[in-house]
């Protein structure tokens, strides 16, 4: 899942032709240089060995793997900041620290975990303590947080159906390679809202179980295919935990169980900082272009050369570079198939956690609107209760100001846990849609006849051009880990290639 005030939880990282570097649409929320990294190098007249695209998680591991064996690789970054979908930022009046985008971490995640060790990030556990909201329209009920899980406590279908779905497609799902699921045709054939209305189930399981693409994805039951949607469920685990329904939606025990002291773009702040002159900022790449002897890459920067090049981006955007060499139809056919989640969060600053006195979690879940999940956080000894703004309601509010946004957030937040919900301190928005080296977030989603017609391009070089991002991740994808361990991956190729 995932952040806030100029917040976050994912259609996002550049490095494309799409626009305008990219934070003036939060710039007000920024303050202290919370969100900054080091000034970076510049782009030299030498031919590296590889040239990275994009500064996120994907692209700095990938070229922290590469350092490492000595290469030489530069990181071309179209922001002004490491980090990608992994952003703080400060609150306009208290300058507090806030999560602008990817927030959590959770069992199996041990890439992420790692790296948070050697940069010396910390985490704390989700609050998860008394009755969590659930919101049917218009009809509040709660449920124990221990639960771990959205079922509406009147309908014992709604178990039913989280177990009915767990036991269907995902038993022996070739995770990462979901076009070899025996019934990829099928389910590439029909939207998650068509699988789930072809199933015997009741209008509010279907309802809870359609909540989980706009929760975790940010994006309609409608706007994707259900064969995508298998995947990544199948994909929350790792080599020896196959990934489940419960391990992605809960909170203890799944991928929501922590976060991290100080906000997670910590991580990649420090390991750019690491990487120092290797990583150039406000460099979009415009196009890569190759022969058998060299790559040249052209940005806003100067023009790099080089012998390889991993475009570590969102297939969603990454369309946006001219490939002037040209892609095979497959490649092309991708980025054509790929969309960004619709995704803001906004965060509500409070000297005392006054929801924890009621005995409630913080945590929300439900068809509300706007927000229709919510969590607490933690931020400098201050509290925080931050919800998630997602695909259609998202798409309303895109253009709204700040002002119309914060009222109907506020209001959602007075329903969930009463009127002392009005008594925030300070409060934080950040629309990733119109961040414009993201375009959305948290995650690209592919729609229906994608991932069979052109999956197996999700990975596969072009000439001397290597994919990472997290959507390229066989685990996690869509969360850090998985951007990291994409990173690995395109690195080793990189390396074990001739």
């Amino acid at each position: 899942m995932l952040t806030v005030s100029s917040l976050s939880r994912r259609r996002l990282l550049g490095g494309a032709a799409i626009g305008a570097a990219g934070l003036a649409l939060g710039s007000r929320f920024v303050g202290s240089g919370v969100a900054s990294a080091a000034s970076g190098g510049s782009i030299g007249a030498q031919t590296y060995d590889t040239v990275v695209v994009g500064g996120g998680l994907s692209g700095l591991s990938a070229a922290k793997k590469l350092a490492q064996a000595g290469r030489s690789v530069v990181v071309l970054e179209a922001r002004e900041r490491a980090g990608g979908r992994v952003h703080n930022i400060s609150t306009p009046k208290l300058g507090v620290t806030l999560d602008a985008g990817a927030e959590f971490i959770g069992p199996t995640q041990t890439h992420i975990a790692a790296l948070a060790q050697e940069y010396g990030v910390v985490s704390l556990p989700t609050y998860n303590e008394g009755e969590s909201v659930y919101w049917n329209s218009g009809r509040r009920s709660t449920m124990p947080a221990a639960l771990g899980l959205p079922i509406d406590p009147a309908s014992p279908e709604a178990a039913l159906a989280l177990s009915q779905l767990e036991l269907e497609p995902l038993l022996g799902f070739p995770v990462g390679e979901p076009w070899k699921h025996r019934d990829a045709e099928y389910l590439d054939s029909v939207t998650w809202q068509q699988w789930l209305e072809s199933r015997t189930i009741s209008p509010t399981a279907r309802m809870l179980l359609s909540l989980a693409s706009s929760a975790a994805l940010s994006v309609e039951a409608n706007e994707l295919s259900a064969l995508y949607f298998f995947n990544y469920v199948a994909s929350a685990g790792d080599e020896t935990n196959p990934g489940s329904l419960i391990r992605l939606l809960s909170t203890a025990g799944g991928a929501q169980e922590r976060l991290f002291v100080g906000g997670a773009a910590l991580i990649p702040l420090r390991m750019a900082n690491e990487l120092a002159e290797r990583v150039v900022y406000n460099a979009p790449v415009r196009s890569i272009n190759w022969t058998d002897e060299v790559v040249t890459v052209v940005t806003d920067s100067g023009v790099v050369k080089a012998k390889k090049v991993i475009v570590a981006m969102s297939p969603a955007i990454s369309g946006g570079i001219d490939y002037g060499s040209g892609l095979t139809p497959a490649r092309a056919g991708l980025h054509a198939g790929y969309r960004m989640g619709a995704i803001s969060k906004f965060a509500a600053v409070y000297r005392e956690p006054f929801w924890r006195k009621k005995g409630m979690s913080g945590q929300v879940i439900g068809n509300g609107e706007p927000i229709d999940v919510c969590f607490e956080n933690y931020a400098e000894g201050n509290h925080v209760l931050m919800g998630f703004i997602s695909a259609d309601s998202m798409r309303r509010l895109d253009q709204a100001p700040d002002e119309q946004i914060t009222a109907e957030c506020t209001q959602n937040f007075v329903d969930y846990f009463g009127p002392e919900a009005r008594d925030h301190v300070d409060h934080g928005i950040f629309k990733w849609d119109l961040e414009p080296w993201s375009q959305g977030g948290p995650v690209a989603v592919s729609r229906p006849g994608t991932l069979t017609r052109y999956g197996t391009a999700l990975r596969a070089p072009v000439g001397p051009v290597h994919w990472a991002g997290t959507e390229t991740s066989d685990y996690w994808t869509g969360y850090m880990d998985g951007a990291v361990r994409s990173g690995y991956r395109a690195a080793k190729e990189v390396l074990g290639a001739r």
